[in-house]
């Protein structure tokens, strides 16, 4: 008896989900001490970061978007995504969402455990060849 040979049957693509993950996330603050403390956390690293006066770096905030670009034409992007409550950062092919975390006072990347100030500083540090704190 001959076998049946069929052919494969297409498997579609799994959709993206880019809703951001807030399992692990604190209680979520209420708009307007998010705002606060977002906008805080961003001059703050403008502040720090303009003051360099890097040639290699050119610091921009506009509302609630850092962007940090370097001589080569990589852009870093720092800002505060209201709808999560959450600053997002994307920096080369890592990206990050950190919450607020009302004890400690700092925002906090619950995947990875990591502070934005001193990942701000690692990231672009290693980019320019500087140890640099914020």
């Amino acid at each position: 008896m001959p076998s049946l040979t069929l052919p494969p049957t297409p498997i579609p693509p799994l959709p993206i989900d880019r809703t951001p993950d807030l399992s692990q996330a604190p209680i979520t603050m209420d708009a307007k001490l998010f705002h606060k403390k977002s906008a805080e956390a961003l001059e703050h690293i403008d502040e720090h970061l303009g003051d360099l006066e890097h040639d290699d770096l050119d610091v921009q905030l506009s509302g609630d978007v850092l962007q940090l670009t370097f001589s080569g034409g990589q852009r870093f992007v720092i800002n505060a995504h209201g709808a999560a409550r959450q600053v997002w950062m994307a920096a080369g092919t890592t990206a990050w969402h950190f919450d607020y975390d009302a004890e400690k006072d700092r925002w906090i990347a619950h995947r990875t455990d990591e502070e934005l100030m001193s990942t701000v500083a690692r990231v672009v540090g290693d980019k320019l060849g500087a140890s640099i704190s914020l």
